[in-house]
């Protein structure tokens, strides 16, 4: 008996803007199978924009799935599955918050929701931030709130902050830079 579980099947169930949605069906070694979703994401980025002060800027905008505000680190998705993570950062830091940089360093990439999806984020360091123009997509309004460290660290374990690429980077920042 083999200890494989594989694909045998997968049909489009939706195809979205954002997202597409898949219905598998997979074969378990015993010879059983089960139907499972999967929805497929290009791909995106994210980046923690640092003040010259060493405060974080965060973009607040209203999320339709959560019916609220949200307070996040800015990101956006790939142009294409084939664009660098750094290039979509890049532009989404400008876009979002009117700030650009020379250098963005790499923090961490991370899976969103293993269990149904691909979506991939990779997300960076901006430092010694620009100043430049917002250029905000006309679906889009931000405001933007500079806030330290300390600040946004309890913010999460208050449950304030749960977007779960925000959690991760603040996070992984203060670890890997010693931060607070």
């Amino acid at each position: 008996m083999s200890n494989e579980i594989t694909r045998i099947d997968r049909k489009l169930a939706y195809e979205g803007a954002v997202i597409n949605v898949y219905q598998d069906t997979v074969q378990f070694p015993d010879g059983h199978t089960a139907k499972w979703d999967y929805i497929h994401h290009d791909g995106a980025a994210a980046v923690i924009p640092v003040l010259s002060d060493g405060r974080i800027l965060m973009v607040k905008q209203y999320r339709n799935a959560l019916d609220r505000y949200t307070l996040e680190i800015p990101a956006g998705k790939l142009d294409d599955p084939h664009e660098e993570g750094i290039v979509c950062a890049s532009r989404e830091l400008e876009e979002e918050t009117g700030y650009r940089c020379e250098h963005l360093e790499p923090l961490l990439v991370l899976r969103t929701t293993v269990a149904f999806c691909n979506e991939r984020i990779e997300v960076f360091a901006a430092r010694d931030l620009i100043p430049s123009k917002q250029h905000l997509d006309e679906d889009e309004f931000i405001d933007l709130q500079a806030c330290t460290l300390a600040e946004l660290k309890e913010k999460i374990f208050a449950g304030e902050i749960q977007d779960s690429k925000t959690v991760a980077a603040i996070l992984a920042y203060a670890v890997k830079y010693n931060k607070e």
